[in-house]
């Protein structure tokens, strides 16, 4: 069940990617960011309390810096989902996985074991199989975004892998939350809130769209599939083991793959796709290689 429930929330979270990519046409990355957030405040916010869930939080130092990185990860990532094929801007997004190893490593690199039972051989051999996959992930963002210089969409494209990037300090402090015990419920709440603050800033400078037409409509499909993908997910954490969890959040990339072809007529060339498949395997086998790493007792 919890394998379902993982699924459906990548579903949503593609379905999300639709209505950005189709309301990207009328609207700025900014207002985008903006309405997300206001929907999904006052969904959370309902959904909380329907839960009995307190929007009370100890740790506002922490929402705000998970809500700045979130912010940053969001704005990004919806610029090029407006300017991407939609597979392509998905993608990227989730090169997260892989730039979490990346850290992993380097930390690794930076602070090698001491004492008299250290054994730096070893130590570089551990780490060993995590630095492939991260470099097996760099290879295929170089194939993925092969077609987005060819087609003039560079900017695009290095925008969408900062929007993973970031993302991935985003994903450590919702781990960090976590750890301290707030309820996912709570920790979306104040993200919402956040993202609709910062949104409402950047407009403020930016200015406003027109809401007329049926385009408007959009609006208010991206705050709720991202407010119901995050409770899906959540379920799907809380029910199931986490490695087989997180890997299926890729499923999200086929979803996006369907949607961008049958909605937008998107063609993504073979060397896109080969990318593609190679960011997938490096997000799979870093999250494998890091949950190994993670119960291995460390040499002492």
């Amino acid at each position: 069940m919890a394998a379902a429930w993982m699924l459906l929330a990548a579903f949503l979270f593609a379905s999300m990617g639709v209505c950005v990519k189709a309301a990207s046409d009328f609207f700025s990355s900014y207002e985008l960011v903006f309405y997300r957030g206001l929907v999904s405040t006052v969904f959370m916010g309902w959904f909380a309390h329907h839960r009995g869930i307190g929007l009370k939080t100890r740790f506002l130092g922490m929402h705000i810096w998970r809500s700045i990185v979130g912010v940053i990860s969001l704005g990004t990532w919806f610029y090029a989902l407006g300017r991407l094929p939609l597979a392509t801007a998905m993608t990227l997004n989730y090169m997260s996985s892989v730039w979490v190893a990346a850290f992993v490593v380097g930390s690794a690199m930076l602070r090698p074991p001491t004492g008299p039972n250290a054994d730096p051989a070893e130590h570089w051999q551990r780490q060993l199989p995590l630095m492939v996959t991260v470099l097996t992930g760099f290879m295929g963002v170089i194939m993925v975004l092969r077609p987005t210089f060819e087609a003039h969409q560079a900017f695009a494209g290095l925008i969408g892998l900062m929007s993973g990037f970031v993302a991935s300090f985003a994903y450590m402090q919702v781990m960090a939350l976590a750890r301290v015990g707030e309820p996912e419920e709570r920790t979306v709440f104040w993200f919402s809130v956040g993202t609709t603050a910062v949104g409402a800033g950047l407009v403020a400078v930016t200015g406003v769209s027109d809401w007329s037409g049926w385009h408007s409509l959009w609006l208010l499909p991206i705050g709720l599939f991202a407010s119901l993908g995050q409770l899906c997910m959540t379920r799907a954490y809380s029910h199931g083991a986490t490695l087989v969890v997180a890997n299926l959040q890729y499923s999200g990339i086929i979803y996006a793959a369907m949607f961008g072809w049958l909605l937008f007529g998107e063609a993504i060339p073979l060397i896109g796709w080969a990318g593609i498949g190679l960011i997938i395997v490096s997000g799979i086998a870093s999250s494998v290689i890091r949950k190994r790493m993670a119960v291995r007792p460390s040499p002492t």
